[in-house]
């Protein structure tokens, strides 16, 4: 391609050339200044012919001569099926030539979890990465050589063509690329862009809001085209038959001009009526007429290189056409000398339309038999079963077990990989060649988990069809029922789960299986709503629990259960926390392969019902490393996020749990509506709104979020129905909320959850009914006081004792809340200790105590603005002015520390930690990183070298 063909292309040039010079710094603004460097996006649409490659090809240029570092790639149609095949054209270039070890040093923590993906490393042992995982790896992987390698330009052609997993990951990418020293730039074919890359026909690109479109060139284009190519001898009825006859399609014309050189055609008017056949011959039927008059095996190497796609192995294309050596090259020369391949050490067509038209042109059956004989070919060569399963998807079922061992292999590595959607293209068509009947079992149990984290309906059907089979292997069997089981649950199926496990616990002899099955039991069972005698399974789980030792993690499991149940009931605060410290005695991993994470969650939740949040967030940090080192950024992060959000609440800390609440909403918003996570993620924001006074921010969640009846069947923390009920009563809506909480109350007093400090739905229930039945409302709340005092943490009797003083009224008003106070002293809880000092100060002022009401409305002013509680602190302000004392007009941090976390944040990118390492410093979440470094590039604008500089490291 060269520049003297890029026709009337003078406006996308100048987008381009505006986009390169505001990543380079180049512009200058009124005073003759650089202006900051500024990322981009740029998208070309438009249809096959019309010169997306050539622009492309330009735009690199360009780049390259302004200094940017160029990744590119080029989706392939028959590659399209061969996961982050995109990626790895990008990505891999760029670490050509370096060792495993500077591999893994450049990647960091992220190395197992994209290096298999990208082709640079061996899937280690474990549950693969989810594919949410997988794209932030990427992300990091592309946001640091942007900053390491700044200007980056990233070019994609034909992305309708590019593979599902790398276009899903740059599709969402791309707005990002704006806050980047990055310039993003992809064209396709409109009518050919599948669903997941939707993204990128809204880019807000150099023409506003859409892509650019690139039209057919003019009559007055194809015959300057026309007379650079043949000579300026061309006559003007000449060029206009050329026009006509190409539809203005830049490339059919520079094929049509080959023709006529090659005929010796003398390009005037007279031999104008020729141009139409001759050009018939550039694509289609025309042109594979002209194939097949090159000879057999010339049309045979042809057809073996459109089955093979892009980046042809020479070799390879001889030995599936069946052609000797010296045929195949003398072949190669026919097509080189055709215009129909190029390049000699690797092949390629000239254009896509050439290949497509090619590959269509091969007979039905020779293009399944070589693809078939492509399958061993790649196999023979060394490349492996995954370059074999993209081929052996277009072959008949034939019963072949060569064929599904290698879709069966290529599944595994692909599913390592984190592409868990390929994966079950391979192993559905292992299903129907079809496998062995012994191995049919184990093929549905392969599909099966390989579809669990995005079609989890479809993971049941496969499972239980599994199980339907005879097994002869009775760990297979096992596997199939933990995982079925598991996917129930997550699925808001309890109760299935927790039938299947007792159903196989009975047909099972083996004493460690049925123990292992009984302890998967409880476990669903403890998170059931809907569970039939729930104090029963509480007495077992007890006897079950005290005798066992905690030898093997199945015994641990059942000791946490044990924990956990104490905990909900209610029990003493000290049994839980023995349980806990036995079932912890041996180490609980939350990122098991063969286990859930629930029961190390549980466990450390333990502690921080029980007044150790300190505990709790050890243990969650190291869980969350483990779902982050093994990849897990979908449900699996967003509980954690989630949960330690809520921990961030429980101790006051407001501003930071509504930061982990964010990320863990958003992480959940990308697994599903109404899913488990979801209800846990949207009512713990809800919470954290609430206890910062925006109520109708919370509100607003709610409303998006769809967070009210029906609730699930599964038990959350929150309970979602006492957090809506919450909700009612901070709207004002006291008469609904009574209601709610009563329901919530009349399920889970049944079953035996009577802790306040787990569930507080009595306390807000009395202070619903405060106003029409005061009498109920003291009755309520002093029976949650009762149960407090039987767990007997701080925070829980402190919390219950503030609301019976404030429903309770009277002479014993201030009494509580003073009990309330010294309770909470003594507790983590700061939130709920502002609270407690803000209604007594006021109860002190109201009665006539001055000094004293002063003294503990400063001290709630305080704790309320250190907590982040906004509405709280201002309610203190206006008890102390009404005392006639001047409220010191204390203001939150928040803004002052968030610029010094963006600013730690770039320090240590800047010298060179990865993402992962600067969240553990700021004790904060990835995306959150991610944001504060965008942050940080919006107001300093400026790569790694100049970023450094502006920090002054």
């Amino acid at each position: 391609m060269t520049r003297r063909r890029l026709l009337e292309r003078e406006a996308e040039l100048a987008a381009a050339d505006e986009a390169l010079s505001e990543l380079t710094g180049l512009r200058h603004g009124v005073v003759g200044a650089p202006l900051r460097p500024r990322g981009a996006l740029l998208a070309f649409a438009g249809h096959a012919g019309l010169g997306k490659t050539t622009l492309l090809a330009e735009v690199r240029r360009r780049a390259a001569e302004q200094g940017c570092t160029v990744l590119s790639a080029r989706g392939s149609d028959q590659e399209q099926k061969v996961a982050f095949h995109v990626a790895r054209q990008l990505i891999q270039p760029q670490l050509a030539g370096s060792s495993d070890a500077e591999v893994r040093s450049t990647l960091g923590s992220w190395y197992s979890i994209v290096g298999p993906a990208l082709g640079l490393g061996v899937a280690e042992t474990g549950a693969p990465p989810d594919p949410q995982g997988l794209r932030d790896g990427l992300d990091w992987v592309l946001t640091h050589l942007a900053v390491q390698r700044a200007p980056l330009v990233l070019v994609l052609d034909d992305a309708h063509w590019a593979d599902p997993e790398s276009l899903s990951w740059l599709s969402a990418f791309a707005p990002r690329a704006e806050d980047l020293p990055m310039l993003l730039v992809v064209a396709y074919r409109p009518e050919e862009l599948p669903e997941h890359a939707q993204e990128f026909r809204g880019l807000p690109g150099r023409s506003g809001t859409r892509p650019i479109g690139l039209e057919p060139l003019t009559a007055t284009a194809i015959s300057r085209l026309v007379r650079d190519n043949i000579g300026t001898h061309a006559d003007d009825a000449f060029c206009r038959e050329c026009w006509a006859v190409t539809a203005g399609n830049p490339f059919e014309a520079v094929e049509l001009t080959a023709k006529v050189r090659d005929r010796n055609l003398n390009p005037s008017e007279s031999s104008a009526h020729l141009l139409r056949d001759l050009a018939a011959a550039v694509k289609g039927s025309g042109l594979i007429a002209r194939l097949e008059r090159l000879g057999t095996s010339t049309v045979r190497l042809a057809w073996a290189c459109a089955v093979l796609g892009t980046e042809i192995s020479p070799s390879l294309a001889a030995d599936i056409a069946g052609l000797g050596r010296e045929e195949a090259s003398d072949a190669a020369d026919r097509l080189r000398d055709a215009r129909i391949i190029t390049g000699s050490d690797t092949l390629e067509f000239v254009h896509p339309l050439i290949a497509t038209a090619v590959y269509r042109a091969i007979p039905d059956g020779v293009r399944v038999a070589l693809h078939g004989k492509a399958a061993w070919s790649v196999v023979d060569a060394g490349l492996g079963s995954p370059a074999a399963a993209r081929h052996l998807l277009e072959t008949h079922p034939e019963g072949d077990p060569w064929v599904v061992n290698h879709l069966r292999a290529a599944a595994g590595e692909t599913l390592r990989a984190g592409a868990p959607d390929a994966a079950r293209r391979y192993l559905a068509r292992a299903l129907r060649e079809p496998p062995a009947f012994e191995e049919r079992a184990a093929v549905l149990y392969e599909l099966g988990c390989s579809s669990l984290l995005t079609e989890p309906a479809t993971t049941v059907n496969h499972l239980r069809a599994a199980l339907e089979e005879p097994i002869a292997d009775p760990v297979l069997r096992q596997g199939i029922v933990y995982r079925l089981s598991q996917v129930l649950a997550h699925s808001d199926r309890l109760a299935e789960a927790s039938e299947l496990l007792g159903r196989e616990g009975r047909l099972t002899t083996d004493a460690r299986t049925k123990l292992r099955m009984q302890a998967e039991k409880f476990m669903w069972d403890a998170f059931r709503s809907d569970e039939p005698d729930s104090p029963a399974r509480s007495r077992r789980l007890s006897r079950l629990a005290d005798r066992l030792t905690g030898r093997d993690l199945t015994e641990r499991y059942i000791i946490g259960l044990r924990a956990w149940d104490a905990t909900l009931r209610g029990e003493s605060a000290a049994i839980g926390l023995h349980h806990a410290e036995r079932a912890l005695e041996g180490g609980l991993s939350w990122a098991d392969e063969s286990r859930g994470f629930e029961v190390p969650v549980l466990t450390a939740l333990v502690f921080m019902y029980a007044d150790r949040p300190g505990r709790a967030e050890e243990l969650f940090a190291s869980g969350t490393a483990e779902f982050e080192r093994q990849g897990w950024r979908g449900a699996h992060l967003s509980f954690a996020y989630t949960l330690l959000a809520y921990i961030r609440y429980r101790r006051g800390r407001l501003v930071e749990a509504e930061d982990f609440a964010k990320a863990g909403i958003r992480l959940a918003e990308r697994v599903g509506a109404r899913t488990p996570v979801w209800w846990y993620a949207t009512g713990v924001l809800v919470e954290v709104l609430l206890a910062r006074g925006r109520t109708a921010e919370a509100a607003e969640v709610a409303r998006d979020h769809d967070f009210t009846a029906p609730f699930p069947a599964a038990v959350t923390f929150p309970d979602s129905q006492t957090v809506y009920g919450q909700l009612l009563l901070a709207r004002g809506r006291t008469g609904e909320a009574a209601v709610e909480l009563a329901a919530a109350g009349r399920r889970l007093d049944p079953r035996g959850m009577r802790n306040p400090a787990w569930c507080p739905w009595r306390l807000h229930l009395a202070v619903a009914e405060a106003h029409d039945a005061p009498d109920l409302a003291r009755e309520t709340a002093l029976e949650a006081v009762s149960r407090a005092r039987q767990y007997g943490t701080e925070s829980a009797v402190g919390q219950a004792l503030r609301v019976a003083a404030e429903v309770g009224g009277g002479p014993d008003r201030a009494k509580l809340l003073e009990e309330s106070v010294a309770h909470l002293e003594r507790s983590p809880a700061a939130y709920e200790l502002a609270r407690a000092l803000v209604a007594l100060g006021a109860e002190q002022r109201r009665t006539g105590r001055p000094q004293e009401a002063a003294e503990h409305l400063y001290r709630g002013l305080e704790a309320a603005v250190q907590c982040g509680a906004d509405s709280l602190a201002e309610a203190a302000r206006d008890e102390l002015a009404a005392a006639g004392l001047r409220p010191s007009r204390l203001r939150s941090t928040e803004t002052d520390t968030l610029t010094a976390r963006e600013r730690t944040a770039a320090a240590m990118t800047v010298r060179g930690d990865d993402a992962a390492t600067v969240a553990a410093a700021l004790r904060t979440d990835e995306p959150t990183v991610a944001r504060l470094l965008s942050a940080v590039y919006r107001k300093v604008g400026t790569d790694r070298t100049g970023l450094a500089a502006a920090l002054g490291t």
